[in-house]
């Protein structure tokens, strides 16, 4: 996707403009492949590519990406996958092994 950003840039005259992901995470509950282990893949695959090595046309350059969110939010209304985004418990407990987040 976001190879895809980069050729419409390219192509509108802004070759050189960095695109920043402002918002990306994947539930780890709350619908059909929604489970810690998917989610889990899916940060784990996040943070060894695109946002450390790059994309296929923009190889070695890091992609900036803001991860949603930092905490499950137990009481947050709407769908129930809403409320499984965190890397952590509302207690604060890590939910993946993918960082230490200790000393």
């Amino acid at each position: 996707m976001v190879d895809s950003v980069y050729a419409a840039l390219e192509k509108a005259g802004a070759p050189n403009l960095q695109v920043v992901v402002s918002e990306t995470g994947w539930p780890s509950a709350g619908n059909d492949g929604a489970t810690p282990e998917n989610a889990a893949a899916y940060y784990l695959g996040l943070t060894n590519g695109t946002v450390t090595s790059g994309t296929p046309k923009r190889p070695g350059q890091p992609v900036e990406t803001y991860l949603f969110a930092m905490f499950d939010e137990n009481q947050k209304p709407g769908a129930a996958s809403e409320q499984h985004f965190g890397l952590f418990t509302p207690d604060k407990q890590p939910k993946y092994p993918l960082v230490k987040f200790t000393n």
